[in-house]
Parts: C-alpha cells; sequence; structure tokens
C-alpha cells in the first residue's frame, strides 16, 4: 500500500473515523519524539560518563565552543 493509497483510503472515512485517526497520529508521534528525546539522553549521559561534555558559565568560551 502506498502513501497515496493510505490518502484516498482516509479520504473515504467518517468524520468520527478520522477523527481517531487524527488522534492515533498525534499518539504515534509524541511516542516517536519521546523515544528521540530518550535515546539523546542515553547518548548524553554516555558522553558525560566518557568525559566528553564541557561545562562552563563563561559566555564567551560557551559561544566558541558552539561554533567548534
Amino acid at each position: 500500500m502506498t502513501f497515496c493509497d493510505v490518502v484516498e483510503a482516509i479520504k473515504t472515512l467518517s468524520l468520527v473515523e478520522k477523527e481517531e485517526v487524527q488522534a492515533l497520529l498525534e499518539q504515534f508521534l509524541r511516542e516517536e519524539r519521546r523515544e528521540e528525546i530518550y535515546q539523546s539522553y542515553l547518548v548524553s549521559k554516555q558522553n558525560e560518563k566518557e568525559g566528553k561534555l564541557q561545562f562552563s558559565s563563561d559566555i564567551d568560551r560557551l559561544m566558541q565552543s558552539l561554533q567548534d
């Protein structure tokens, strides 16, 4: 089934069914984003454990690290 087939199938649904599809998609997107955030957290924790993170309250040093 292609994306176009899915779109066409959705068009044939009732309003209530379309709203249910919308709610499901919003839930799937939230879950996917939550997983991305969690994976980013795990990478950050590993970087911290390996000493790869640098902390500073010096604004010039922070700006320089962003440009590197």
